[in-house]
């Protein structure tokens, strides 16, 4: 059974849209209006606020807390210091991504790391036999992501100024209406962002407080679709959709390395012995199969499809997160995995896996693209990500 957040009870009535999905065993709102787009502008213009307390939570410590997870990730952690936090994968024996998450340096020894799936035996086991803690907190905790254009000031009206200097990828504690809470510089958008961590038993009255400070801002709440409309548009990788965790892919085909998800700048090869490192080693001797690319997909083109059945050209009004074959010329050369029109950009975007012969910049390919139950080919071309990066994102 499908639990809720320590934010269920205030989130549940706002959803007009009826809308929920499972995220690690949580009910999760699809969309709050029936309106998604409305919660996504919100986000790319004023604030959205996102309910990620389903993330997993871990509380590690002892006198080899740091010794272990360097273990066990690929970034190198003696390079952070207290208030940073980390993004970072961490791969099986074979290289492949087992989860990504981040990991919080408290700066006495403990660390918190967050991840998409459950670690606790996978930090566990990786720590045998040394001086370390893991305790599981994902239960004890509430996050609320406020993301966008206006969370600094929100957040500003809701703590004070004492998060004015808070640089990306930081944490602070702070209170809000007298709650303790610990205020990350952080967030899936690729917008200015800020999570909002809480003791479950505080975690209604944080709610209800920055939604009295967010109302004068036209904050709106958001769901998954709008998230992941924007989490594309930022060019950011989704487990279970552009890639499968290791432990539960079928096949070898749907495991990555973080080379093969284009990941190189989280991988410290020089950094001594971790999980996977000598299979990471191995694949840049014979070189990476694969990579993962932002595409752009002629619209103009794949509208024209739709316009030559005396169809309206209709771009997908949600985000797809399936794949769709890649090709260059007769040969398939990979396959798209996510998508969305950017209503932003007013471009037809998304992530893709291709050859690494053909992941290269300005590199010209076609996609399939479905009209009426008719496959055709749309021209699509490898471009850089992020396709959205706003500069105040990380002023």
């Amino acid at each position: 059974m499908l639990k809720g957040s320590p934010f269920h009870s205030r989130t549940f009535p706002l959803c007009q849209s009826w809308e929920w999905q499972a995220w690690s065993g949580y009910l999760s709102a699809s969309s709050y209006s029936v309106v998604p787009y409305m919660e996504y502008y919100a986000i790319r213009h004023t604030a959205g606020l996102i309910d990620v307390s389903p993330l997993y939570k871990y509380r590690i410590d002892g006198k080899d807390a740091q010794r272990v997870l360097n273990k066990i990730v690929t970034r190198d952690l003696r390079k952070f210091s207290k208030g940073h936090v980390v993004y970072t994968p961490w791969c099986d024996d074979r290289g492949k991504v087992v989860d990504d998450g981040t990991i919080w340096n408290y700066g006495d020894g403990s660390f918190r790391l967050t991840s998409a799936q459950p670690s606790l035996k996978w930090i566990e086991d990786n720590g045998i036999g040394l001086d370390v803690h893991v305790e599981d907190v994902s239960e004890d905790i509430g996050t609320l992501s406020l993301q966008g254009p206006s969370s600094k000031a929100i957040l500003r009206d809701a703590a004070g100024s004492a998060l004015d200097k808070l640089k990306f990828f930081r944490f602070a504690t702070a209170k809000i209406e007298g709650i303790p809470v610990e205020i990350s510089r952080t967030g899936y958008t690729g917008d200015l962002g800020y999570e909002v961590w809480v003791d479950r038993d505080q975690a209604e009255r944080l709610f209800d407080a920055i939604m009295k400070y967010g109302g004068p801002h036209h904050m709106q709440l958001a769901g998954q679709v709008a998230m992941d409309v924007c989490r594309i548009e930022a060019g950011f990788v989704l487990a279970e959709v552009d890639y499968i965790h290791s432990r539960s892919a079928l096949i070898d085909a749907q495991r990555y390395s973080p080379f093969e998800l284009s990941l190189d700048w989280t991988v410290s090869m020089n950094k001594g012995p971790f999980v996977g490192k000598p299979a990471l080693a191995q694949e840049l001797r014979q070189g990476v199969p694969r990579r993962t690319v932002g595409i752009e997909i002629d619209w103009p083109t794949a509208s024209k499809y739709f316009t030559d059945l005396g169809l309206p050209p209709t771009p997908p009004s949600d985000p797809w997160t399936s794949k769709v074959p890649i090709y260059s010329g007769f040969r398939q050369v990979g396959w798209g995995t996510s998508g969305c029109w950017s209503p932003t950009l007013k471009k037809y975007i998304g992530i893709a896996t291709v050859r690494s012969e053909y992941a290269h910049l300005g590199t010209a390919l076609e996609i399939e693209v479905e009209v009426e139950w008719e496959r055709k080919r749309a021209p699509a071309t490898v471009v850089e990500r992020p396709f959205y990066d706003p500069p105040h994102r990380k002023a």
